[in-house]
């Protein structure tokens, strides 16, 4: 019985981490870089036009620039460091 009850009380415990370990780890990759870094949305778009991008649109999303983008006839959303403007690959995978 004591065997079920351990078994028990760990898988209940793995319920309680696993979630915020995963908000944690979320968190972790996320940007912080204070506003008054950050280029203007006309400078970023002036950065992606020069490797090649048509930007369509840009807004701020989740501490980076989030921009919708055509580039060989290809749409794509891609999110952007706010005070360099490189694309950030994979940065807003869940």
């Amino acid at each position: 019985m004591k065997k079920y009850a351990t078994t028990a009380v760990l898988g209940l415990s793995m319920l309680i981490a696993v979630p915020t370990l995963a908000l944690a780890d979320r968190d972790a990759n996320r940007l912080n870089v204070p506003r008054d870094q950050w280029l203007a949305p006309s400078e970023i778009a002036d950065r992606l036009s020069s490797k090649g991008y048509k930007v369509t649109e840009i807004e701020a999303d989740d501490g980076a620039y989030e921009a919708d983008v055509v580039k060989n006839g290809t749409r794509m959303e891609v999110h952007v460091h706010p005070a360099t403007g490189e694309i950030l690959v994979g940065y807003d995978r869940d």
